[in-house]
Parts: structure tokens; sequence; C-alpha cells
């Protein structure tokens, strides 16, 4: 079986994008399960080969089919899209935020084409995208809306922990509304489809408490005893392996040591934190519940080194890696 083929769209070019792409496409780890084809610009990847004294000669696609995936080749769909006159390292840019935008919208046409198996990402900047006049506010917006998903699901990798996470970019007060059993319900349900998906069809899922010691009862906080607790007992009643709601403050570990093949935090930094603590560089983001696979680094563009080759390209290693070994069950 052929290597799978990776789209790697790569970021905003202003940061570290660039530089973690072009090392990890001259690891050796990455050399031996994935055939990679970058999409970005020619001018910028150059650059990035230089200052990070890598040997890679870059081979210019129009399409995958036309690669040749072989140690010290780095193969680009160059879009021609950064004006290196305009260009500068470390600052918001309009320009680099529209030209990341038409990157990672070009590994999603590849990827719903089938002309890819995965797409692994790059960091991005919310600011850039939105000073280039993107109306999205991250990756998992812009692949929700390319390939017509509904709220496209979140997962966390990181050594084989799995965190999900029932809601992500809003502020906590908006995120206590969300609580509800309905929507508990119905992550629980789409959480398990996405596991089953990637090929992990054993083992419990843990839903995480939100209040301390998961509300007492009700002593610290109703949300527990009025949405959770009652979703949990209905999807158990409807024969789905669930469990909880188990206090945050030992419900990831539990996780990282095998007891749940993953958990269900109920706001964004409940699970980062959890999974960004127990090794930060390998924390990967996989988008669920699409018909093609995202994976993606889990960090952001890091202006303050960008262009000084002071980055490390482990967790964009790692990230093709994740979408390398869940790639074949995606393939049609």
């Amino acid at each position: 079986m052929k290597r799978p083929l990776i789209a790697v769209p790569v970021g905003d070019s202003a940061g570290i994008g660039p530089e973690i792409v072009v090392k990890a496409a001259a690891d050796e780890k990455v050399i031996k399960e994935a055939r990679c084809v970058v999409i970005g610009s020619k001018d910028i990847i150059e650059q990035a080969i230089e200052i990070a004294d890598v040997h890679l000669r870059i081979n210019l696609l129009e399409t995958p089919e036309d690669g040749v995936y072989e140690e010290g080749i780095l193969n680009l769909i160059d879009l021609k899209n950064v004006d290196m006159q305009k260009f500068a390292f470390g600052k918001v840019s309009g320009m680099c935020g529209r030209a990341a935008y038409e990157y990672i919208a070009k590994s999603i046409e590849l990827a719903n084409e089938g002309k890819v198996d995965a797409v692994a990402t790059a960091p991005i900047n919310k600011e850039s995208l939105r000073a280039g006049g993107i109306d999205f506010i991250g990756h998992t917006e812009i692949f929700g809306a390319l390939t017509k998903t509904y709220d496209p699901l979140t997962m966390f990798e990181t050594n084989g922990m799995r965190i999900f996470f029932l809601t992500r970019h809003v502020s906590l007060r908006e995120m206590l509304d969300m609580i509800t059993k309905e929507r508990i319900k119905d992550y629980v349900k789409r959480c398990l489809k996405a596991l089953e998906k990637l090929g992990v069809a054993k083992g419990t899922m843990a839903v995480a408490g939100l209040n301390p010691h998961s509300g007492e009862h009700g002593l610290f906080g109703q949300e527990e005893v009025n949405e959770i607790t009652p979703a949990i007992q209905e999807l158990r009643e409807e024969g789905y392996d669930v469990v909880g709601p188990i206090g945050a403050d030992s419900v990831f570990h539990q996780a990282a040591i095998g007891k749940y093949n993953s958990v269900l935090s109920l706001y964004h930094d409940q699970g980062h934190i959890a999974a960004k603590t127990l090794d930060f560089e390998r924390t990967i983001a996989i988008t669920n519940g699409m018909p093609i696979l995202r994976t993606s680094v889990d960090h952001g563009t890091a202006f303050d080194i960008a262009g000084k080759n002071m980055v490390s390209a482990v967790s964009m290693v790692e990230a093709i890696l994740v979408a390398a070994r869940y790639a074949p069950n995606f393939m049609i």
C-alpha cells in the first residue's frame, strides 16, 4: 500500500508555518510514513528552506499526481499570492491572512476531489484573516464551510489521550448557556461515531464535570444535576458506552493511563490545559465529522520568533504522522 498523500498548507507566511513545514518535509519519519504536497508560495518556501537550513529541492506541481515523493524533494503547489516587496515577518498582514486562507481552500479542494488522502495544517492568525477580508475565525470554521459540514468536531490527541470539545471559541458565560442535555447527547453520539471512523471502536467515553467535584449533587452548581447527568443516563439507556460526569481534576489523567478511550471536555480551556500540560508539542488537533480528514498543530504563529530558525517542528511532524496513520480509514 502506498504511503498516504497529505496536503500541507503552510499557514500564515509571516509566522513560523513555512519553517516548520520545510523542516517536517525533511524529517525521516515523515518521509517514511507519508507523501507530502505543500500548498504555499514558492518565494516563501525558498526563504524558509534557507532560514531552516534544510537540504530540499522544490518540485513545482499542478496536481499531487505529478509529485516526486523522495527524500530531498519538497513537492509544492505554488499559489503565487505573496508579494515579497510587501512581506514582513512577525506582523499582522491582510495579504498573508488571505494567502493562508487560499492555501487551506486549495487543500480542501484537493481532499474533496480525492486527490489527497488528508490535510495537515500549519498555524494561521485570526487577526490576519480578518485583515484579509476572510470572514472565518479559524481552521475549523473554514473546513466546516468548505466541506459543507455542520458543526465539525474538534478532537485533540496527545500520546494516546483523546479529548473532544462540547464548546470551543466562546466566552465562559456563553459556554454555560450551551451546557444542555440535548447538546451533550448529540455530541456524545457524534463523537463516538467519529471514533469509529478513526478505527477506535472499543472503550468508554467519559464526560468531564463542569463544576468543582462535578457539583457535589448541586452544592456547587446545578448544571450536573439538571443537564449533564440526565444526558449521560439517557445515553446509557440507549446503549451508548459513556460515563460521567467525572471531575475534571481526575478524568484526563484517567484517560491518559487508558481507563477511557476519550473525554468530552465541556469547554475550550478545560481540555486544552490537560492536553498541553501532558505534552505541548505533541498535542495534535483532529477535525472530525467531515468527509475528509484534517489534522493540525495546536500552537500559534509565534510571530516573535518567525524567520529566526528558533522553532521546533515536532508538532508539525506529529500532525503529518497522525494524518498518515488515520488516513486509510478515509480512503475510498
